[in-house]
């Protein structure tokens, strides 16, 4: 047994969470490293925009695959990689942050596969929704809709916990609310694109998973239809 003297400060990072977070990282010190010639040579002054080019998600090569029927792996795989490719430092700094911080919280709740699926699906509907949507020239990057994903689970999570306490479940809904509202914001001072349509199909679909994947969700939901 180990003497409470000798525990950490902190529960540990779940490993999926931080090996996420290490790929997210690893990926962008190099653009960043070799963007200011300290690594890589001339060549590696282009990383960034070669990455964009090659795993960016492009709606207008959704809406190709769509009309043509065609769907070459070099253009699915833009649906699960463009979360790891950012704009810049700061970019990936704050989608880093935010990664540790929901991840820690839905792993420890769900498990790290139950994290897993609700990570790469909310990046998959995400992109989809963007292609589907927007209209525009914009590739989609960043790990954003997949992190609202993981905001989606955890706001399911404390929506069921506040229900079971039995306080008001619309409380649950506040981090969701607030981050929507800076966006808006920004994007009327700024001019901001039109990610956030990524950022909240990510959102709704980690709710919904984890509605489904939480221990005894699917059960909780039969019971419900049922019951109205």
């Amino acid at each position: 047994m180990v003497h409470p003297h000798n525990e950490p400060p902190l529960n540990p990072m779940p490993p999926v969470v931080m090996a996420l977070f290490i790929v997210i990282v690893g990926v962008e010190a190099a653009f960043s490293l070799g963007g200011y010639g300290l690594i890589g040579g001339p060549s590696a002054l282009g990383w960034r925009l070669e990455a964009m080019e090659r795993f960016a998600f492009f709606g207008q090569v959704l809406r190709w695959m769509l009309a043509t029927g065609q769907f070459p792996a070099e253009h699915l795989v833009r649906f699960f990689s463009y979360p790891f490719v950012h704009a810049s430092f700061t970019h990936a700094l704050f989608a880093g942050v935010m990664l540790l911080a929901m991840g820690k919280m839905v792993a420890e709740a769900l498990g790290s596969v139950r994290t897993v699926v609700i990570f790469f699906t909310s990046t998959f509907a995400g992109a989809l929704a963007y292609g589907l949507i927007v209209e525009t020239q914009v590739p989609l990057i960043g790990a954003f809709p997949a992190v609202y994903g993981l905001i989606g689970g955890f706001t399911y999570l404390l929506w069921l916990r506040l229900g079971q306490l039995g306080a008001q479940q619309v409380r649950a809904f506040s981090l969701i609310g607030m981050l929507l509202a800076i966006q808006l914001v920004f994007g009327l001072i700024f001019g901001g694109s039109k990610d956030w349509v990524a950022d909240l199909a990510g959102f709704a679909t980690g709710f919904t998973l984890t509605l489904l994947l939480v221990p005894g969700g699917w059960a909780r939901l039969i019971d419900k239809l049922r019951r109205d």
